[in-house]
């Protein structure tokens, strides 16, 4: 290694550091700089292979790191200066960990000699981030650095997670010392291959039943043609998670929905139902949904998930293209497809319900969001990456988008936190510059973090964003009314989004009447750089598509109805 940089420098830990980074294929750093990161943002400029990307919010950096290794499925890398500034962190961390996305966190403290002395920002990065982690070291000497960024990079590739270097000012400023360490991440290994024995004994259980259900998640999205095919062969609902659906719809005819609490009944019941249950590659966070007497197969690429949610009779620790590979010899062609015919007619009885509200655009200043929906779905590209907020945005999102060549939806799914979409969007168009990325925002959650305006602008990038202006925090009002409670502090007081984002630079539109929003989504989509369209939509609207009863009684008039605005 030379000890001097390109500028005749000394080559410093910040320039190892940057060096080891970029030779790993890290293209983009989400941060803040200041303080204790000065040394690692000039090291950044000086190696030029790293494009910083200045956010105004460092939970933001997160998100966008974490949406950037998702699209991608290589490492990204967010940092955080001393004390608050990496304790911002925290909150994308957990998001990008319980993604499984393979990111690199810098978290940079004061000098190591002040640990103790609760000198000024002092923090303790292992400690705060315990619990969102593959790796998490803080490094005291130089000579530890090289060690811990490799371990740090390669256990986040390897395992699927957040690796995180603290990163002490006094040491990041210093000379580095060479080390066989400081390499570029190496490639994971061999993907798990399933256990014959296990294969055999699944297919015995498959072989004998009379019905099968399969439930796949994101761990089978780079096998969709295999899972269609074994589902064809056994005759078996498909039933998918929601963060997998986009991927996992198209050409598979077996599909019959999602499941989860904003899931679709005919999921549910295909999944209870049937006498053997194939979970796959999925990390559903609720315990409840699964039968308890009935065969239950799981295969996960991840041994520790087995299990996790539910019993299970047969576990295989595999990929799950190998699993299907290796059990589509096995089983047995089956003729009786009564089972499937019934989940498929449950299934297109809710996509029919779906088109009720769609019909309906609303009223002036209460735009059905099933209408804005199904409109971004038709003129979305077909390529389309979409980052969406959670609360009532995952309700209409997983009813009314659908998967055209190779559209991608990524969204806080198991952590569950407001504010993603937008940092999730500029994670994603740095990534891909040339694909329409769309964030979808609810109005809470796009104020939370309103400042990534800027960032926008500051880097130009052509991120759409469409924010859903219902005035409330309606998923917690709904959640209220369900449970029999009045809502409270749930109404916004919310500026006009469109004007705001145009005096920033966005080209932006706010409507606020259903006869106009075709037109203008046209042109919001079609027009060159950054812009938003805030919809003024129904406070009121919402779905029950997780209950045949509820949405076989929701009637016009009522405020949680499926058809009609505002009681209309």
């Amino acid at each position: 290694m030379e000890n001097t940089t390109s500028t005749g420098k000394p080559h410093t830990v910040a320039d190892q550091v940057v060096g080891m980074m970029a030779s790993s294929g890290i293209k983009h750093l989400y941060a803040i700089t200041g303080d204790s990161l000065n040394a690692l943002t000039e090291a950044i400029s000086n190696d030029g292979r790293i494009k910083f990307i200045h956010m105004r919010h460092e939970e933001s950096g997160a998100f966008a790191a974490s949406a950037e290794a998702q699209l991608t499925g290589h490492i990204a890398a967010c940092a955080g200066s001393s004390g608050p500034g990496h304790v911002h962190l925290i909150n994308g961390l957990y998001d990008a960990q319980r993604s499984n996305a393979p990111v690199l966190a810098i978290a940079s403290t004061c000098a190591s000699a002040m640990f103790g002395t609760e000198y000024f920002q002092e923090t303790n990065p292992t400690l705060l981030f315990s619990n969102c982690n593959v790796y998490n070291e803080m490094a005291i000497t130089p000579t530890q650095v090289p060690h811990m960024v490799q371990a740090a990079m390669q256990e986040a590739i390897g395992k699927g997670g957040v690796g995180i270097v603290g990163l002490p000012a006094d040491v990041i400023s210093k000379p580095a010392v060479d080390s066989y360490a400081a390499i570029t991440a190496l490639p994971t290994q061999r993907l798990p291959e399933p256990d014959m024995a296990h294969i055999e004994e699944a297919a015995k259980i498959i072989n004998e039943a009379k019905s099968i259900a399969i439930f796949a998640g994101s761990g089978v999205k780079k096998c969709p043609e295999l899972l269609a095919e074994f589902a064809e062969k056994v005759k078996a609902p498909v039933a998918t998670t929601y963060k997998s659906q986009l991927e996992l719809m198209p050409e598979n005819p077996n599909y019959v929905g999602h499941m989860g609490y904003l899931g679709m009944w005919s999921a549910e019941d295909a999944v209870v139902n049937a006498d053997v249950l194939i979970l796959i590659g999925m990390n559903f966070p609720y315990p409840g949904f699964f039968p308890t007497d009935k065969k239950i197969i799981q295969v996960d690429i991840r041994a520790e998930r087995l299990g996790r949610k539910s019993k299970v009779d047969v576990g295989i620790h595999s990929d799950s293209t190998l699993f299907f590979k290796a059990l589509l010899p096995k089983v047995s062609v089956k003729s009786d497809s009564t089972f499937l015919k019934n989940t498929l007619d449950n299934y297109h009885k809710i996509l029919n319900e779906f088109q009720k509200p769609v019909s309906n655009p609303g009223l002036k200043g209460a735009i059905r969001p099933e209408y804005m929906l199904s409109l971004l779905n038709k003129f979305a590209a077909d390529d389309a990456v979409f980052t969406v907020d959670t609360g009532m945005n995952n309700l209409w999102t997983s009813h009314y988008l659908t998967s055209k060549g190779q559209r991608v939806m990524l969204g806080s799914f198991t952590h569950g936190s407001m504010a993603n979409a937008m940092p999730m969007a500029i994670g994603a168009q740095c990534a891909a510059p040339s694909r329409q990325v769309i964030g979808i925002c609810g109005d809470g959650g796009f104020a939370m973090l309103m400042g990534e305006l800027l960032t926008i602008i500051q880097y130009n990038l052509p991120v759409k964003l469409l924010v859903a202006d219902n005035r409330s925090l309606a998923f917690v009002k709904w959640e209220m009314e369900l449970a029999g409670l009045k809502p409270e502090e749930t109404n916004l007081t919310n500026p006009d989004f469109g004007h705001l984002a145009e005096t920033v630079g966005f080209h932006a539109w706010t409507v606020d009447d259903p006869k106009e929003l075709e037109t203008i989504m046209k042109e919001w989509l079609s027009c060159d750089g950054p812009a938003l369209l805030s919809v003024v939509t129904d406070t009121d609207a919402a779905s029950f598509s997780f209950s045949e009863k509820l949405m076989a009684s929701a009637k016009p008039g009522n405020p949680l109805s499926n058809f009609s605005p505002l009681g209309a």
